[in-house]
């Protein structure tokens, strides 16, 4: 039986564009089946917490603009439960709105906050690491944050450094955070890698609902205050208008800097299970099945001829037929057709965003 104290947040406010031209501002890419799979990210997410934690208890933090694409992807979610930002704050004023929310209906609740747009290839490892950290949490005032152990130097991530000389003594698989630490140049991250000592921070987080309000009484009290306040009114016809009204008042900052670099009862609990944050689509095609010439295709009716190391996108039903491109992504979306070379990617994501 699933455990009636544990919750989910997925975080799905994000305006991620960088699939471009298949994610866009209005329709970001939570929202679209990157994998081709017939499902999105966010469905795909929610999808993967189906055997942890009851339906009743999963939660959505979106943008009140796409709080209609929430609700159309996922009717299962009851309609209290998508709560909606009206404008940006990053991620602690969202965790602590909804820490808020949900303290409201259960203080006992023991918490996972997920963003919306990963993906997980082992989902089996996956539901085991998030049991057993919830399984930490749940008996202890612990903040966990999951790990993911890198195989590359990446400059994209964030990284985690732990202190590996002793696990918990509540769980062998758990340590004490060392430090945080930012993006990296190529170096250093090189030299993280070498150190074996250092996860990404994939920004997923497990505590009890009881821990994080309180950690952000400590830290965040401002913050805290704000949606203290309003405890009388949460789950009430009042309630939107009263976010809508005292949000904007919040610092615009990320739980990393708020939360996580501040308490001290930090830990990090090393994980593998085939994480990625699918930012490029380099990173997709990483994490796709690719041919014996490197090529990942992802819709039908994709023929190619002389090519390697291609991405090709195009769920639509068209016939798609390419000759001799090598390090390119193809990639079509209603009336717009991308075709560029991998390496720059980044220069086509300026261009979709001044669009």
């Amino acid at each position: 039986m699933l455990n009636i104290n544990n919750h989910l947040v997925i975080m799905a406010g994000g305006i991620g564009s960088r699939f471009w031209p298949m994610s866009t501002v209005e329709r970001p890419k939570q929202f679209i089946d990157v994998l081709g799979v017939g499902k999105s990210l966010l469905q795909l997410t929610y999808q993967r917490f189906a055997e942890i934690c009851p339906s009743e208890n999963i939660w959505i933090v979106t943008n009140r603009r796409y709080a209609d694409l929430v609700k159309e992807q996922l009717p299962e979610v009851e309609d209290s439960h998508v709560l909606m930002e009206p404008c940006r704050r990053n991620t602690a004023p969202c965790i602590a709105y909804v820490s808020w929310r949900i303290k409201a209906q259960n203080p006992k609740a023991n918490v996972v906050v997920t963003p919306s747009d990963h993906i997980v290839t082992d989902e089996k490892e996956f539901k085991r690491i998030i049991r057993l950290c919830m399984k930490f949490t749940a008996e202890s005032d612990a903040i966990v944050t999951l790990g993911m152990k890198p195989n590359r130097p990446e400059t994209g991530y964030g990284y985690i450094k732990a202190d590996l000389t002793m696990s918990s003594l509540r769980q062998r698989e758990i340590f004490r955070v060392d430090k945080f630490k930012e993006k990296p140049d190529y170096e250093t991250a090189k030299r993280y890698i070498q150190e074996n000592d250092y996860f990404w921070n994939a920004g997923i987080f497990i505590w009890s609902v009881s821990t994080i309000v309180n950690a952000f009484r400590v830290y965040q009290p401002a913050i805290s205050k704000i949606f203290e306040k309003l405890l009388p009114h949460y789950n009430t016809p009042d309630e939107q208008a009263l976010i809508d009204q005292v949000y904007p008042s919040c610092e615009s900052i990320s739980v990393d800097y708020a939360i996580m670099e501040k308490a001290e009862e930090i830990f990090v609990c090393p994980a593998d299970f085939g994480w990625s944050d699918l930012g490029t689509w380099g990173s997709l095609q990483m994490h796709s099945k690719r041919d014996l010439y490197g090529n990942t295709l992802i819709g039908e009716h994709i023929d190619l001829y002389d090519c390697h190391n291609c991405i090709v996108h195009t769920l639509e039903e068209k016939r798609v037929v390419v000759q001799g491109l090598d390090n390119y992504i193809i990639a079509e979306k209603d009336d717009t057709l991308l075709i560029c070379r991998l390496d720059e990617e980044q220069r086509i994501r300026q261009f979709s965003d001044e669009k």
